[in-house]
């Protein structure tokens, strides 16, 4: 199990207006992981009678939990593996005996300041710089993980604990372990910084707790911003995964007593894991050589309960509840910019699930416990290569012949070709489990990783390509891969928009992969792409109909009530959300009584999964969007300053309350507001940008004119800010500066209209017609269905005909 996870997507939403703020991305991999919180449920158990059995009907209370020494009475075998593993290790209490890191007096210094960790009267200290900047000395108060990696948890008040970015390398001395370590060496993080150690990012409550203990009630108070956490047990137990064992415990002393039944498949479990039926892995074609399940379809209970923690997510109920849906719990990030690599190759911390789910592997039924080992301190439950020749006959694959590397060697391992790795955390390496065949032609072509030159570190991507071309010829692997479509659509390639449809409509493809490409449509308005979120929205798989709803801002609001309308009672709560806030805003006169309380349901669901990480300054940006949508305007002030009280640097935020004081003419306060986010984040693109708009509004469009030019220069690779800076200099007097700065805009993102629509009429107003018409017909193509810009084409076509 991965020490510390990632928790960073709870902003998705509020991407809507603010993520043209760049982060490096370290500073997406905030320090911390997340379990599966699991909620009691009463249940009712009915033992019919068979041959001499007698019927009895047992009513179980609400199921609680009991606690591994309960289950450990009956599955010995289980508890013992469990000792000792990364689940049992996975927060402990300070002790000689857990405390791997040298507290002997040692230092370390990091950013200028020297950190000193020692002991006192048996207890273990860490004096380094606190929120103020300033040297204290804090008593540990927890450790955190065993391996590779320890980190170390300290209590603040208001019920916080907060994790040391200095941590301990546990690895052996020989791997360049055994030493304190930082988690960001390459940059400087100071006292003010967001990713400060005492900051809310470093926060084990909200990033760490739900992933490293059982029952873990986060008990978090908006109003006094504080927490009161309990957990059943400190590590990740049984239960953990189960489920609350009272219930199961009840069944287990009827069934000795007799009251049994063969009917019976739950056993008083909330987390069935034996509900697939039974089957078992053959390899029937010896010519292929490749296993296959021969037993009912598995279900996804077994991937979907590890998700929660091996995943890159975001909560949307809390606490979370035993048995649900993977998907009504948490949103799944899908194969994002930054995160993953165009091919689905894992980039960021993502954790396992992404990329699992992307691979021939899961789609044929394979889970979790094919390979792992889930109770042991043993991940794999056969050594590497034997737990892949299970499946995998060893005399076609396990062979020089396939592998073209010497037998009995690192290079001959499975693992080493089809999951390569990825290092976090400073030594934290994990590996990929998509689990996919080595491409370096896609390295070539698209700039994706590979896993022969990630051991040949000297040699080039295609020196692979043609290593692998003279061992397997003609034959070898070749075929279009989805990652060139998502590479064509993240850099906003015209020719994008066919392969993105297409796989969106492609059911063979796994829903991420799927619902990655829908993400990506709405930069493509064409009538193509919406009738495939249409398509999308009517998808079995509910991580598709997620990003359908989110791609229809392709769609005028007031065309969605009649495709969306259906899914506000989805059964699954992600889509019923993403639905609403869709939706959110039509007018109520426009529906009947039932339209009314369906939306309205799902707009209280919308805002309790906002709710869930109500800590989060985020969540609060995004209930403000959905505020204004509604018309509220005073709440959505008051969310905004909620999110300003928990986090007085959150740019976003103030950039949110600025343009929310634009609509209601109070633009001297967003001045402010602007300024001051400036101030914090100079390189804001979007600070810059919305203070040029401001200043345009007052007519001040000289000074206007060079915070577009800083916007446009900050980030270039947002269209807008190109426009702008190009309008105004239009504007300004300067039509050749202004046309360069729109072509190069245009350059760049071939597919915005409105920079076209600029450089047609700049061009067409100054008597360059064949220029002109060039960026019509350009036009055109992007939107054949757009009646005025076939117009404006026909009318151009027309004056240049009438040039002499």
């Amino acid at each position: 199990m991965p020490r510390k996870k990632i928790k960073t997507n709870h902003s998705q939403q509020a991407t809507a207006k603010s993520n043209t703020i760049p982060s490096k991305t370290k500073r997406r991999r905030l320090i911390a992981c997340a379990l599966v919180t699991l909620m009691a449920v009463a249940g009712l158990l009915l033992y019919k009678q068979t041959g001499r059995e007698r019927a009895v009907s047992i009513t179980i209370p609400a199921a609680q939990y009991v606690g591994q020494n309960a289950c450990a009475a009956c599955h010995q075998t289980e508890a013992e593996q469990w000792r000792g593993s990364d689940h049992a290790l996975a927060m402990q209490v300070v002790n000689d005996q857990t405390v791997l890191g040298d507290f002997n007096e040692a230092q370390f210094i990091y950013a200028g300041v020297t950190s000193t960790f020692y002991k006192r009267d048996g207890k273990f200290f860490a004096r380094t710089d606190g929120p103020d900047g300033k040297l204290h000395d804090y008593e540990i108060a927890h450790v955190f993980g065993v391996r590779p990696l320890q980190q170390y948890l300290i209590a603040f008040p208001n019920g916080r604990l907060q994790a040391l970015s200095i941590a301990w390398d546990a690895r052996p001395a020989r791997e360049g372990g055994q030493r304190w370590f930082h988690l960001y060496p390459d940059e400087k993080i100071k006292h003010d910084d967001p990713l400060h150690w005492t900051g809310r990012n470093q926060n084990w409550n909200y990033m760490c707790a739900e992933c490293h203990s059982t029952n873990l009630q986060k008990n978090y108070d908006l109003v006094k911003d504080s927490y009161a956490t309990t957990w059943s047990e400190l590590n990740v137990s049984c239960e953990a995964c189960h489920g609350p064992g009272s219930a199961h415990v009840t069944w287990a002393e009827a069934w000795k007593a007799g009251n049994k039944s063969a009917e019976d498949q739950t056993k008083g479990l909330l987390v069935n894991f034996r509900g697939a039926g039974n089957g078992n892995w053959e390899i029937s074609d010896a010519a292929k050589g490749t296993a296959h399940w021969t037993g009912a379809p598995r279900l996804p209970v077994e991937v979907e309960t590890c998700a929660p923690c091996h995943a890159r997510r975001r909560p949307i109920i809390s606490p979370s509840e035993p048995g649900r849906t993977f998907l009504d719990r948490y949103v799944p990030t899908l194969l994002d910019n930054g995160l993953y690599h165009a091919d689905g190759q894992i980039l960021d911390e993502v954790y396992e699930y992404g990329s699992f789910t992307q691979s021939k592997m899961y789609r044929a039924g394979v889970t979790c416990s094919d390979c792992h080992n889930p109770h042991s301190v043993k991940l794999l439950r056969t050594p590497l290569n034997t737990t892949c020749t299970k499946c995998h006959q060893a005399e076609k694959f396990d062979t020089a012949e396939h592998h073209r590397h010497q037998p009995a060697t690192e290079a001959a391992l499975c693992v080493n070709c089809h999951m390569p790795t990825k290092t976090y955390m400073g030594v934290d390496v994990r590996r990929d489990h998509s689990f996919r065949v080595p491409r370096p032609d896609l390295s070539v072509s698209y700039g994706t990783p590979n896993a022969c030159t990630q051991c040949h570190k000297d040699k080039a991507a295609q020196w692979a390509a043609d290593a692998v071309a003279r061992w397997y010829g003609p034959n070898r692997r070749q075929e279009a891969h989805y990652g060139a479509a998502i590479d064509a659509g993240r850099r906003g390639l015209p020719e994008a928009e066919k392969g993105l449809i297409a796989l969106a409509n492609d059911r063979q493809m796994s829903a991420i992969v799927r619902a990655t490409a829908l993400s990506l449509l709405p930069d493509y308005p064409a009538q193509a792409s919406l009738f495939s979120v249409q398509n999308g929205l009517k998808d079995e798989e509910a991580l598709v109909r997620t990003a359908a709803l989110r791609a229809l801002e392709l769609m005028q609001p007031e065309g969605r009530w009649p495709l969306v309308a259906d899914l506000l009672r989805d059964p699954v709560r992600s889509v019923r959300i993403e639905a609403a806030r869709g939706l959110a805003g039509t007018p109520p006169e426009s529906l009947s009584a039932q339209q009314r309380e369906d939306l309205k349901r799902a707009i209280a669901e919308l805002v309790a999964a906002e709710m869930t990480t109500a800590e989060r300054p985020d969540a609060h940006l995004n209930l403000s969007l959905l505020h204004v949508r509604t018309g509220r305007l005073d709440e959505a002030e008051q969310s905004l300053k909620t999110a300003l009280r928990l986090e007085p640097r959150f740019v976003p935020g103030l950039i949110n309350l600025a343009d929310l004081y634009r609509s209601l003419n109070r633009d001297g306060e967003g001045e402010q507001l602007l300024r001051q986010a400036m101030a914090l984040a100079p390189d804001s693109a979007q600070a810059v940008y919305s203070l040029g708009l401001l200043l345009v509004r007052r007519g001040q469009r000289k000074d206007a004119l060079d915070y577009f030019r800083q916007a446009a220069s900050l980030q270039p690779g947002v269209a807008r800010y190109g426009y702008a800076y190009g309008l105004a200099l239009h504007e300004s007097g300067d039509l050749v500066g202004a046309l360069r700065t729109l072509e190069q805009t245009h350059q760049r993102h071939p597919l915005d209209r409105e920079t076209l629509i600029a450089l047609l009429t700049f061009e067409r107003d100054r008597g360059n017609l064949p220029s002109a018409l060039r960026y019509a017909e350009k036009l055109v193509a992007l939107a054949p269905q757009d009646q005025e810009a076939r117009a404006t084409l026909e009318q151009l076509r027309r004056m240049s005909r009438a040039v002499p």
